[in-house]
C-alpha cells in the first residue's frame, strides 16, 4: 500500500496505543515530555492531559490547525483552551477516537496536492460531426447533436495513478444548454494493464453539482476520465481538477476551504490563528500549474494568525478576479477571519507576490489594510497579455487566456477596460492609513509601469512607502524580491506589532 506514514504526536503519561488498535501506517509516538518531540511537525495530535504555557508554545510550532483531539476527560485549563482554540481541535471520546483512526486518519497525509486534467489534453470524439472551436485554457466549445443515448464525447489524454487506499475528488467546470446532458466517467486498469478495468465511476449531472470522489480499494492503477453526453446544442469543456481527498475535513490542508460560485469557479482558503494576537497575515498565492496551497511554512514561521488563498482557474491561476460572486467570497473570507480574532483592519496585513499581488492589490483597496506588502507588483493586467506579443514572446501565453476569460476578446478595448478594473478600484480605496511596501523589478517585462504608475495614483502625500528596485526581468531574481518580502514582513511585526523575535 502506497498509504503516507501518518505520524501521531500523544501527549500524555498513558500510552493509549496499547488501548486503542493502530493501524500499521501510524507512526504512534507517546511522548509525556516535549522536550523529547524531536520532529519538526506531526500530522495528528492526541492530548489527554493538561498543558501548560511552555508545552503550549511547543505544541505550536509542532502541530498544525485542525489536527488537535482532546480526550473528553482532560480539564480545559487556560493553556489547554489556548492550544485548543488556536490549533482549531476537537473533543474526542476514547470511542470515537478509535473510530477516528480505523476510518479517517489516513486523511491526515502531511502535504496537499492536486492538478488538471489538461485542458489541452482534451480529445474530442471522431464521430461527432458538430462544430468544435478551442479557446486556450478557456475550454473547447462543442455546439451540434449528441444522440439520445450518453456516448463518449471527450477524454483526456493522461492518465493518474490511483493507489489502493487512496481517494481523488474531481471537479469538472463546464457550461451548457439545458438541451444537452453530460455524464462523467472514471475507470481504473489494473496496473501494468490497459484493458482490465477494475473499477468503473459514472457521475450524472445530479452527482455533478458538488465535488466528487472516487475511492480505490483494489490494487494500484491508473485511471482513464471521460465525458458521456446526449441531447444537442452546445456544450463547453472547462477543465477537470483533480486533489488528493481528505474528504469532509478540508480541501487541500486539513481545515482548508472551498468557496464556488455558481458558474463553478473556484478559490480556496486556509486560516490558522496562530497565537491569536494581531496582526492577521493574509498571503494571496502566487501564479501555479500545481494545485494547493501556497506559503504555508514562510507564514506559519511568523506565528501570527494567517490566512493562505488560492485559485486555480484557467492554467495556474485567474487573478483572483472575478464576477461579483466571485470577489465577494474572498472579501468575506478575509472579513470572518479578522471576525473570528476580533480584529480590526488596521490589524491587517495584506500580501502576495507576483500575481499575488494583484489580489493584494484590489482586494487591499477593498478593505484598506494596515501595511500592503507586495514583492513584483502588477497593476495593468491588460497590458501583462498585450506585452506577450513583443516585448515577452511565448513565455507567459496564458496571460490571453486570462484577458480573452475576463474581457472576452483580445482587442485594445479589453487590455484597457482590464486594465481599468484594476485602477479604478485603486483609486477610489483611501490610502490614508495603509503603509505600501513594494519590491518591484526595474526591467519587468509583465507590467513595467506597475511601481511608478502607483507613486502617481496616491495623492496623498502621507503615504508611507517603501520601495526597492531589483534589476532584470519579471521572474529575473525571485531569490532577492523573496528575501526582501520576509525582511519587510519582520519589521511590520517587530515595529508596528511589536512582536519580538521568538
Amino acid at each position: 500500500s502506497k498509504l503516507n506514514k501518518i505520524s501521531v504526536l500523544q501527549v500524555g503519561n498513558e500510552d493509549l496505543s496499547l488501548r486503542l488498535h493502530i493501524p500499521d501506517y501510524v507512526e504512534w509516538n507517546n511522548i509525556n515530555d516535549l522536550k523529547d518531540a524531536t520532529e519538526r511537525s506531526y500530522d495528528v495530535c492526541v492530548l489527554n492531559r493538561c498543558v501548560n504555557e511552555k508545552e503550549a508554545r511547543i505544541l505550536l510550532k509542532k502541530i498544525r490547525a485542525y489536527t488537535l483531539f482532546l480526550l473528553e476527560n482532560v480539564e480545559l485549563d487556560y493553556w489547554t483552551e489556548w492550544i485548543y482554540k488556536s490549533r482549531v481541535g476537537k473533543i474526542y471520546s476514547l470511542n470515537k477516537l478509535q473510530e477516528f483512526v480505523n476510518d479517517d486518519i489516513k486523511l491526515f497525509f502531511s502535504s496537499g496536492y492536486g492538478e488538471k486534467f489538461d485542458a489541452l489534453s482534451l480529445s474530442i470524439s471522431q464521430s461527432f460531426n458538430g462544430s468544435v472551436s478551442w479557446d486556450g485554457y478557456n475550454g473547447v466549445l462543442l455546439n451540434g447533436e449528441y444522440g439520445d443515448d450518453f456516448y463518449q464525447i471527450a477524454y483526456w489524454k493522461m492518465n493518474v495513478p490511483l493507489f489502493n487506499e487512496q481517494v481523488i475528488d474531481f471537479w469538472l467546470e463546464y457550461e451548457k444548454d439545458p438541451t444537452v446532458n453530460i455524464q462523467l466517467k472514471i475507470e481504473q486498469f489494473q496496473s501494468g494493464s490497459i484493458s482490465t478495468v477494475q473499477n468503473r465511476w459514472i457521475f450524472n449531472e445530479r452527482d455533478l453539482e458538488s465535488m466528487v470522489s472516487i475511492e480505490n480499494k483494489k490494487m494500484d492503477g491508473s485511471i482513464f476520465v471521460s465525458l458521456l453526453a446526449r441531447g444537442k446544442g452546445k456544450l463547453k469543456i472547462i477543465n477537470l481538477h483533480d486533489h488528493h481527498s481528505r474528504k469532509s475535513y478540508g480541501a487541500f490542508f486539513p481545515g482548508g476551504v472551498r468557496y464556488v460560485t455558481s458558474k463553478r469557479e473556484e478559490v480556496f482558503m486556509y486560516f490558522d490563528p496562530g497565537d491569536m494576537k494581531p496582526p492577521l497575515c493574509v498571503y494571496f498565492g502566487g501564479w501555479k500549474t500545481m494545485e494547493s496551497f501556497e506559503g504555508f511554512n514562510m507564514m506559519r514561521r511568523m506565528g501570527t494568525p494567517f490566512l493562505l488563498i488560492t485559485e486555480s482557474r484557467v492554467e495556474g491561476g485567474a487573478y483572483y478576479l472575478g464576477d461579483k460572486e466571485y470577489e465577494k467570497n474572498i472579501i468575506f473570507g478575509i472579513k470572518d477571519c479578522l471576525k473570528q480574532l476580533g480584529f480590526t483592519n488596521k490589524q491587517l496585513v495584506i500580501s502576495g507576490l507576483s500575481m499575488g499581488s494583484i489580489g493584494s492589490l484590489y482586494y487591499g483597496s477593498k478593505l484598506e489594510p494596515h501595511t500592503l506588502l507586495l514583492g513584483k507588483p502588477v497593476m495593468s493586467v491588460g497590458t501583462v497579455a498585450a506585452n506577450e506579443r513583443i516585448k515577452r514572446p511565448w513565455s507567459y501565453p496564458t496571460s490571453l487566456d486570462v484577458l480573452a476569460k475576463h474581457s472576452g476578446d483580445l482587442s485594445e478595448d479589453s487590455v484597457e477596460k482590464f486594465n481599468s478594473k484594476m485602477w479604478d478600484a485603486f483609486d477610489n480605496a483611501n490610502w490614508n492609513n495603509t503603509i505600501l511596501k513594494m519590491a518591484y523589478m526595474i526591467e519587468d517585462d509583465y507590467d513595467m509601469t506597475a511601481y511608478h504608475k502607483i507613486l502617481s495614483h496616491i495623492h496623498n502625500t502621507s503615504v508611507e512607502i517603501i520601495g526597492k528596485g531589483i534589476h532584470g526581468r519579471h521572474n529575473d531574481d525571485t531569490t532577492s524580491v523573496v528575501q526582501w518580502f520576509l525582511s519587510q514582513y519582520n519589521k511590520t511585526l517587530q515595529i508596528d506589532f511589536n512582536r519580538g523575535e521568538e
